[in-house]
């Protein structure tokens, strides 16, 4: 069951995944999804890492589809979402995986680390719109050499995803956890 944080962080992220902003997650909120991530400089049209963004935005639909969707209705709500925090623990090598994928995405220039204006497209990405990150990338940047490394990114990823503590810097990497006053 998710934890009061986990829930302020997935409420966020449910947000930023509902495109159409009905309220529910459907296959058409994945697509819009991937097509966010597919517009960033280093996603080029018809490449490899253009059919990677695809595969993995897509198959976390179809992964929420077949598990959490309890209906089977096509629709995911909150609570179903709420529902697989207790899975994502166990998924930790499919959530690393994702994490690989987002960050060739977001690594506009090929060079092997994600500049601090990558990381804010990143958040732009994730959210389609921009956000204050204002001193997020110094949270997360842990050994302050101004870039993140993809085993600092994937393991900040999976923070993301499956942390419950709020120290935890990962949980700042898609922008900051609004918390309920």
């Amino acid at each position: 069951m998710a934890s009061e944080f986990q829930r302020d962080k997935l409420v966020n992220m449910f947000r930023a995944f509902d495109a159409d902003e009905n309220g529910y997650l459907d296959q058409r909120d994945f697509q819009a999804l991937a097509e966010r991530w597919r517009g960033l400089p280093g996603v080029r049209p018809g490449s490899e890492l253009a059919a990677r963004v695809d595969t993995v935005m897509l198959g976390w639909w179809d992964h929420l589809a077949t598990h959490v969707d309890t209906d089977n209705d096509g629709k995911v709500d909150l609570d179903e979402i709420l529902a697989m925090v207790d899975r994502l623990p166990v998924m930790r090598e499919v959530v690393a995986a994702t994490a690989e994928t987002v960050f060739d995405a977001v690594d506009g220039n090929g060079d092997g680390r994600i500049s601090p204006t990558e990381h804010r497209l990143l958040v732009d990405t994730w959210h389609g719109e921009s956000v204050d990150i204002a001193g997020v990338f110094d949270q997360l940047d842990q050994d302050g050499d101004g870039y993140l490394s993809r085993p600092e990114f994937t393991e900040l990823w999976i923070q993301f995803w499956i942390s419950d503590d709020p120290a935890e810097p990962g949980n700042q990497l898609c922008g900051p956890v609004p918390t309920r006053t």
